[in-house]
């Protein structure tokens, strides 16, 4: 049997059911999946995690999160795998893949964006037809079809232990798979007002049938389990810091204030931009520089060039080496309008930089602690944020007490004391 092409049973459900319309289909479809099949790994439940995923080719501080956690759970003898939705690139953003944990994608879209053909007939046929699996308030459904559902479907068949779904579209189809084979685990990213009101209907109906809620904050555990109304087991597991981050910054003297994320409305580098150009009207040897990519590129360097600033602010795009630009900046600033937890503001304080964060949910709270690791300013203000950043550039003791403060406050987030706290859960979850 070719790789892509769907099992015979597989097939007849989807020519059957499509006859009568989406939901039968959908239960076809699930029920194939929760059902397995004889054989299957011989590794037993307990040690047995898949993660679901957007895409772990690509960059964010999701997926960099989660495969931090597959890799040190594979480290302590876990079986791993990690399914993700689709594929664009040909090598991970992030570096090689964690030792000892499988990726699959179900659907490898690299061919399709080069212009090339589809790997079948059936996957042509398939990717025409929406997702009836993922819940279609969630963007993701948008890159997925029938065809990732029915390669999904023929993966799980094969698995058993802890799923673990990564995003609300994924969190959902989780609570659907939750039977004797399967342990089922939601971990959320984003807290719960970040949600649209269809998703948060859904959370409240379906994630009651979770094994385990994980969220990342204090605030979203008070939030979603109010939501729930008791009815769920939730608890909070924050995202680690890992890899070549802890390394001191090199020169908390140097003139360059750094940021980076998505290039994307959420991470309101808008606001940073215009903070930054009140700071340079003192400190023009100063410089700003943003890394990374996405939709708000083009409109972030017409604002830089209409402020004159091409010199003071520079937009440097992704980097697969955002450690060793952090060590070259002494200050470090977030300027999201919200967040989940961000993974990069725990990295830049655990590089030794000195940070000035908005107060914004969430995340930033559970970390800084205002005048003693770093500058907490509220959430959205422009002014603020501008004040924080020529405090920091003008008090150089300020700087280097916040930045030493920053690193020791980092060392629960390591990624042996998260990865502690995981192991600790999906060991107590088959008991529950």
């Amino acid at each position: 049997m070719k790789r892509d092409t769907p099992p015979p049973l597989l097939r007849k459900l989807v020519i059957g059911a499509a006859w009568y319309g989406v939901a039968p289909l959908r239960f076809a479809l699930l029920a194939v999946a929760r059902g397995g099949r004889r054989g299957g790994p011989e590794v037993g439940a307990e040690r047995s995690v898949t993660f679901l995923l957007s895409s772990a080719w690509g960059m964010g501080g999701t997926i960099r999160a989660v495969l931090n956690l597959a890799g040190y759970l594979a480290a302590h003898d876990y079986d791993v795998q990690v399914i993700t939705a689709y594929r664009r690139r040909d090598t991970p953003f992030f570096g090689e893949f964690p030792t000892g944990v499988a990726v699959i994608a179900l659907d490898d879209q690299r061919a399709e964006r080069n212009g090339g053909a589809a790997a079948s007939p059936a996957a042509e046929a398939l990717r025409r037809i929406p997702s009836v699996l993922l819940h279609p308030a969630d963007r993701l459904s948008r890159t997925a079809s029938l065809w990732s559902d029915v390669r999904l479907v023929g993966l799980l068949r094969a698995r058993h232990g802890h799923l673990i779904g990564t995003r609300p579209a994924l969190n959902l189809f989780v609570s659907a798979m939750a039977s004797s084979r399967f342990i089922a685990v939601g971990q959320e990213h984003m807290h719960l007002s970040a949600h649209g009101p269809a998703l948060r209907r859904a959370i409240r109906r379906r994630y009651r049938r979770l094994d385990c809620v994980a969220v990342l904050t204090q605030a979203d555990m008070r939030d979603y389990r109010t939501l729930l109304r008791g009815r769920g087991h939730v608890v909070c597991i924050p995202n680690a810091v890992v890899g070549g981050f802890g390394a001191r910054s090199a020169n908390l003297a140097a003139p360059t204030v750094i940021a980076a994320g998505r290039l994307e409305p959420q991470k309101g580098f808008d606001l940073l931009v215009a903070a930054f150009a009140d700071v340079v009207r003192t400190h023009p040897d100063w410089r700003l520089k943003i890394y990374g990519a996405g939709t708000q590129r083009h409109e972030l360097a017409l604002e830089i060039g209409r402020l004159g600033l091409e010199r003071s602010i520079s937009l440097e795009g992704p980097t697969e080496h955002l450690e060793h630009e952090m060590a070259q900046a002494s200050i470090f600033a977030l300027s999201s309008r919200y967040e989940g937890f961000p993974l990069t503001l725990l990295e830049a304080m655990s590089t030794g930089l000195a940070v000035a964060a908005f107060d914004c949910p969430t995340g930033p709270r559970d970390v800084i602690t205002d005048g003693v690791n770093g500058l907490l300013v509220p959430a959205a203000d422009v002014d603020a944020l501008a004040a924080a950043l020529r405090r920091l550039i003008e008090e150089p003791e300020l700087r280097k007490r916040c930045a030493e403060a920053a690193r020791e406050a980092t060392r629960r987030y390591r990624l042996e004391a998260i990865g502690r706290q995981w192991d600790r859960v999906l060991r107590e979850l088959p008991g529950r």
